[in-house]
């Protein structure tokens, strides 16, 4: 969604193979904003009733003055700012702030161009991109042009050899260059929302940057290439110049002084001389203590707020509190790869039945009281019940909640499991016991420094222990450790056999490197550390993670137990909104029932901002208008 807003995420750092920027925010990645979306309400004037005065931009009269330095703090420190290869949101918003990407979705959830603006006029088989008159790069690269995109598609993103972040988004989609600002691409099968999907999103880099690498095929070089991971390219392409990446500490900009934004026919009149701040920062303070702390004095602009704090942040007039619907979810994913389940041989993860039985002892209710302060709600399906496409609730099963909670269903449907299991785990009174009779112990892991993650931890490992009997140790990580020991491992590809066909990985990433048997560096029983995107946009993005053992994004090791490539191919072919729905619910109920990543919350971004801040808005949107973003006292209000 919107490629701009900015702030500390309390559930971590989200992942999702790239497209955290596209239905994140801010430089594309919310940042302490909303995300792109179409649910939330969206107060008329965004005015807050208590602690301050953080708007948005309707009532603006004028143009603002350029002051001040837009400071924020987050949790997580940065793997990479190249922009090829970052998958990660937090380093997504310090990208963000430097160099755009090609559109967003404004707060009607319009399409908006930002680089490119896209179209079609055939059904969705053939879209034409016309790149907006204007963008340079950064000297010696010159003007950016359609073959700038074009050339980094064909040779990085449809290459075998470059693995980009893209990878996964252009396969057997034909590309062409129609004139010097205009390309098309030709799809294999029609998608009326193909720009909602965000696969065509991409950054403008350089041909002559890139073009060394591409010759030689070397992937390395172009992953630590200097220019890419300083932004030195960007040009006018950004609204800040990074003026330093300070690795482990965070980043430093200063006002682009030739935004191409201000020359846009198309978008808000508050634009004309973006942006309104002087300079701006992202500082990584791990502990959330310290990052409150600079809320609270003013030295931070943004920050996220757990929910246990959030009354209290609420009444203070030094900051003001926003509500913001987002689709990323809290879950609890399970290793099924042949590294996770370090209790004894097997993998119990890998039976629906277990994962449900870990659905079901979990309960979301005192989560959500507990934990969240009641600013949350439960998660039951690959949606955010807000969302146009969630199925409903007729069809889908609440584990966690009512009758579908507590020791008793727990276990049934964990005796289920050990049946199907080939060595001899047994419930030994209140402990579940391995084929040695010692009690299953597990590991889990959450974000170091993140007090909601690590309470949240605390409360998977009480509950695993009182209705499963399994004891659960709880583990703080670096999220860039986990990214790149734990969570990802190197495409290795190869074949399977799932549900009695034989499958093949002949495009593996990072993120699903082959099957089961290829396992990253470190083992691991189960994560916190990570949220997924839901797509609320465009469900069909999500295939992604679930139209195969062999997706995109696949860092679990889950296979379906049903036709999912099926009903995606469905939806994917649908010619109406209805038939897309209808296929959609198929899906939804079907991963609801299955549980390959164990569903547990939807929060919302609870951000606090200065009170003089103007433009965050409480809506999924939020940020997408970031370059209209200034300090009160700029306007003369």
């Amino acid at each position: 969604m919107p490629r701009w807003s900015e702030h500390d995420r309390e559930a971590g750092p989200r992942v999702d193979r790239r497209r955290w920027l596209s239905m994140l925010g801010v430089g594309v990645a919310c940042g302490v904003a909303g995300c792109s979306g179409n649910g939330g309400d969206t107060p008329g004037d965004g005015a807050d009733g208590s602690g301050g005065g953080v708007r948005g931009l309707d009532e603006v009269e004028g143009q603002p003055t350029v002051s001040g330095s837009y400071d924020t703090v987050t949790g997580a420190s940065f793997t990479t700012l190249n922009p090829l290869y970052n998958t990660e949101s937090s380093a997504g918003t310090a990208i963000g702030r430097a160099l755009d990407l090609g559109y967003t979705f404004d707060s009607e959830g319009e399409y908006f161009p930002l680089l490119y603006d896209m179209s079609t006029d055939d059904g969705g088989s053939v879209w034409v991109f016309d790149v907006r008159e204007g963008l340079e790069f950064g000297d010696p690269y010159g003007t950016v042009d359609a073959d700038a995109f074009v050339y980094q598609i064909e040779t990085l993103h449809q290459s075998d050899w470059a693995s980009t972040a893209s990878s996964g988004e252009w396969g057997g989609i034909n590309v062409e260059t129609t004139g010097e600002l205009q390309f098309q691409a030709e799809l294999p099968e029609p998608q009326l929302l193909w720009p909602e999907s965000f696969d065509p999103l991409e950054y403008p880099i350089p041909r002559g940057l890139i073009e060394p690498y591409v010759d030689g095929e070397d992937v390395e070089g172009l992953r630590q290439d200097d220019e890419l991971l300083e932004l030195s390219f960007a040009g006018n392409l950004g609204a800040f110049v990074l003026e330093e990446w300070n690795r482990g500490s965070g980043t430093e900009y200063t006002r682009n002084d030739d935004y191409y934004v201000r020359d846009v026919d198309d978008g808000p009149a508050i634009f004309s001389n973006a942006p309104y701040f002087e300079s701006a920062s992202i500082s990584v303070i791990e502990e959330q203590a310290s990052r409150l702390g600079a809320l609270e004095t003013g030295e931070a602009d943004a920050a996220g707020v757990p929910p246990e704090r959030f009354d209290e942040f609420d009444r203070m007039a030094t900051v003001s509190m926003r509500r913001i619907p987002q689709p990323f979810n809290r879950i609890l994913s399970v290793n099924m790869r042949d590294n996770g389940w370090s209790a004894g041989p097997g993998n119990l993860f890998r039976h629906v039945e277990f994962r449900r039985a870990i659905a079901t002892a979990i309960g979301k209710d005192d989560l959500i009281e507990g934990i969240y302060r009641g600013l949350a709600q439960p998660h039951y399906t690959w949606q955010p019940q807000w969302s146009r496409w969630y199925p409903g609730d007729a069809d889908v099963p609440f584990f966690g909640t009512g009758d579908r909670y507590g020791g008793d269903p727990a276990r049934e449907l964990a005796s289920a499991a050990l049946e199907r299991s080939q060595y001899d785990y047994r419930f030994d009174g209140d402990r579940l016991v391995t084929p040695d009779d010692e009690q299953v112990t597990l590991d889990v892991y959450h974000s170091v420094g993140q007090e909601t993650s690590q309470l949240i931890a605390e409360y998977v490992a009480d509950e695993l222990d009182a209705n499963l009997g399994i004891d659960v140790v709880v583990e703080s990580i670096d999220p860039v450790r986990f990214d790149e020991g734990y969570w990802t491992a190197t495409p290795e590809g190869g074949t399977d056999t799932v549900a009695g066909e034989s499958v093949t990985w002949e495009r593996p990433t990072p993120q699903n490197p082959g099957p089961r048997s290829v396992t990253s560096e470190e083992a691991w029983d189960m994560s916190l550390v990570y949220g997924l995107n839901t797509y609320p946009r465009n469900p069909l993005t999500n295939r992604a993670f679930f139209d195969g053992a062999n997706s995109s994004y696949n860092p679990v090791g889950y296979y379906p137990g049903f036709d999912a490539r099926g009903l995606f191919d469905r939806a994917a072919s649908a010619t109406s909104e209805s038939e897309l729905a209808d296929a959609m619910a198929e899906v939804f109920v079907n991963l609801a029932e299955e549980q390959p990543y164990v569903m547990l919350t939807f929060g919302e971004d609870l951000i606090g901002y200065n009170p003089d801040l103007r433009g965050p808005i409480e809506d999924f949107s939020n940020g997408w208008d970031f370059p209209g973003w200034h300090f009160a006292e700029g306007t003369g209000e």
